[in-house]
Parts: structure tokens; C-alpha cells; sequence
């Protein structure tokens, strides 16, 4: 009874700990980029006018427009870079649910095969290739997951990507504005809260994809750096130029 009773336990252990994050949902890419994105093509925006030796209100309406014409751009393009996406699956599925009505044999053995293939008995696998081909939908499912390589029930959402990218892009674009607009009067605010949003980015990415945080938070902050340093030293040989 006790044996009975742990291989229970363990089981329920089993499934409520043998669990996948979600790495097809359409939001964590375009949310990350967009962040990221946002940081370092604001900062470096920002630092390059300044190198310029421009006015202090000049700094604070070329990063605002930097966050609008960022934000609409980025959620623009993850829109259509995603539908088009989504478009091509959906005209591979139609041309896989017209194979499946016209050859509806030379689909199942076709799956057979593909099993036979991963190591599956001849005969055991044209037996389940028969069984999951019954039902149509179903057999559209399974050719697409091992033809296409998709799930037809779970393809990324336009909206989605692009309501991820402009307001992770938005969030982002922002912190190097907000000292400006809370009274501050030199680049260098700016600068620090940028690159510790750079670092916390980078740690956050790393614990959503169980990578080292540290690493990842140095890298981010390292490349939005030498971004801003390298527009700035541009800004300032252009500045001194005209």
C-alpha cells in the first residue's frame, strides 16, 4: 500500500513540477527587443544631441519624439512581420488540408513513414498513422506539427506582438527622458538610469530564460554603453564641425 501510495505522490509530483515555459506565445521577443531597443536607440539619441552641445530643451523633445516614432514604428512592423507570418502558415495549412482530402492514403503513409522513421515498427506505426488519420483535423494537427513544424492552435498574434513591442519600446524610451522631465538639468542622470535599466533588462531576460542574470545584465549594459559613447563622440565631432 505504501508502494502505491509514493508512486502516486510521485507522479503528481512529476506533473506539477514537469512544466515548459511559453516560448511560442508571440509576446516575449518583441517585448524583450522592444525594450531593449527602446533603451539603447533612445539613449544613444539622446547622448548624440547632447554631444552637439545642444539646449537642454532640444535633448528632452528629440527623446520624446524618439519614444513616438520608435514605439509606432516598432509595433508597426512586429504587426505586419507577424501576420505575414501567420499569413504564410495559414496558406501551408490550406495546402496541406487539400492534400489530406485528395490523398487522404498517401498522407497516411506518409506519416508512417515519418514514424518508421524516429524508430517505430513498420507495422505498429502505419496502425497509429491509421488511427490518427480518422479524424481529419486531428490528422491535419499531427502532419502539421511534423511536416511544418507548427502548432496550428497556437500561432503568435499579430496584435500581441505588436501591443508587446510598443509598450515595452514606450517603457524603455522612456527612462532616459524621465530625468529631464522630473527638473534634471545635466545628460548624466539620464545616462545612469538608462544603463541600470539596460543592466535590469538583461537580468530579467536572463531569469525568464534561466541564463546567468549577472552576465546577461553586464552585457546589455555594456552594448547600450558603448552606443551612447560612440553618438556622443559623433555628436560632438559634428557639434564642433558646425
Amino acid at each position: 500500500m505504501s508502494i502505491i501510495e509514493t508512486e502516486a505522490a510521485l507522479h503528481v509530483a512529476h506533473r506539477d513540477n514537469h512544466t515548459h515555459r511559453d516560448v511560442n506565445g508571440g509576446w516575449l521577443r518583441p517585448a524583450v527587443f522592444g525594450a531593449m531597443d527602446g533603451l539603447v536607440s533612445n539613449l544613444a539619441l539622446m547622448t548624440g544631441v547632447a554631444g552637439g552641445a545642444m539646449s537642454q530643451q532640444t535633448i528632452v523633445i528629440t527623446g520624446l519624439a524618439g519614444l513616438a516614432a520608435g514605439a509606432f514604428s516598432m509595433a508597426a512592423g512586429e504587426y505586419t512581420s507577424v501576420a505575414s507570418q501567420r499569413e504564410l502558415v495559414q496558406a501551408e495549412l490550406d495546402v496541406e488540408r487539400r492534400e489530406l482530402r485528395k490523398h487522404p492514403v498517401d498522407e497516411m503513409e506518409e506519416l508512417a513513414a515519418l514514424y518508421v522513421a524516429r524508430g517505430v515498427e513498420p507495422r505498429l506505426a502505419r496502425e497509429v498513422a491509421m488511427q490518427l488519420s480518422r479524424d481529419p483535423e486531428q490528422a491535419l494537427e499531427i502532419h502539421a506539427r511534423e511536416e511544418l513544424g507548427i502548432d496550428p492552435d497556437d500561432l503568435p498574434s499579430p496584435l500581441v506582438a505588436a501591443a508587446s513591442s510598443f509598450g515595452s519600446f514606450a517603457l524603455g524610451a522612456l527612462l532616459p527622458v524621465l530625468p529631464y522631465l522630473l527638473g534634471a538639468t545635466a545628460l548624466w542622470p539620464a545616462v545612469l538610469l538608462a544603463l541600470a535599466g539596460l543592466f535590469a533588462c538583461g537580468a530579467l531576460v536572463a531569469r525568464v530564460t534561466a541564463r546567468s542574470w549577472w552576465y546577461s545584465g553586464v552585457r546589455q549594459l555594456a552594448l547600450g554603453g558603448a552606443a551612447a559613447a560612440v553618438t556622443y563622440a559623433l555628436g560632438s565631432a559634428f557639434g564642433a564641425v558646425l
